[in-house]
């Protein structure tokens, strides 16, 4: 029997979660980099967005989630009515979500879109792979917003039109221009380049569940 690897144990993370909206219904927050989405399930994973939510919040439930190192903005529900009605709109992509990331070297094109098949990479556990058997579609919008030359990258605003996960992690690295700093995609270059994974949940639009009116969410990135 083969030994069993030492679990990850996460770092603490000593920024605060900011809301940067609430009503009776529903929250918006924006998370910082460094800190779980939901507890994992070793003890010593305990703090996260819903650990921290549910002390003030105790029937907040989280919508969607963002990666360990990914910064920016989450909905999160109040009660089971909201969370249903939130996630019909996820399903039926009436949720509008954008991205801000800095990308390994210039990417040639001002503007463009990346379609590769995601699967689950069973064996590598928590990786992707780019599958055109098994995978799922996927399909993610760029737009260049600056070509940076110190360090040599390029700042894109990302627009995915579905949801898998590590997606855009992926899609960078499959394109050949890896998330500064991602541990699990990027080139060694390209992941010393950064101190964090540069990429952050910049703005959401969704319908409000019982007003009906378009909620714009918006979280400044951060760098």
């Amino acid at each position: 029997m083969q030994p069993q690897a030492d679990p990850f144990i996460v770092p603490v993370c000593n920024e605060e979660i900011e809301v940067l909206f609430q009503d009776e219904h529903l929250l918006l927050i924006s998370k910082p980099s460094g800190l779980l989405t939901l507890s994992g399930k070793h003890p010593l994973n305990k703090d996260s967005v819903h650990f921290r939510l549910v002390k003030n919040s105790p029937t907040a439930t989280m919508l969607h989630r963002l990666d360990f190192g990914t910064s920016g903005i989450l909905v999160v529900a109040l009660n089971k009515k909201v969370n249903a009605h939130i996630t019909k709109q996820f399903q039926a992509r009436n949720v509008v979500k954008t991205y801000t990331a800095i990308l390994h070297g210039h990417l040639t094109d001002d503007e463009g879109c990346i379609e590769f098949p995601i699967a689950k990479d069973k064996p590598n556990f928590p990786l992707q792979k780019i599958c055109s058997v098994t995978g799922k579609k996927a399909v993610t919008y760029y737009e260049v917003i600056e070509r940076l030359q110190e360090p040599f990258a390029t700042r894109v605003t990302f627009s995915p039109i579905s949801g898998r996960t590590h997606q855009l992690r992926i899609h960078s690295r499959e394109i050949g221009h890896p998330i500064l700093g991602c541990d699990l995609y990027a080139t060694d270059e390209a992941f010393v380049m950064a101190t964090r994974l540069m990429l952050h949940a910049t703005t959401i639009e969704f319908d409000h569940p019982v007003t009906g009116e378009r909620v714009k969410g918006f979280s400044p990135s951060p760098f």
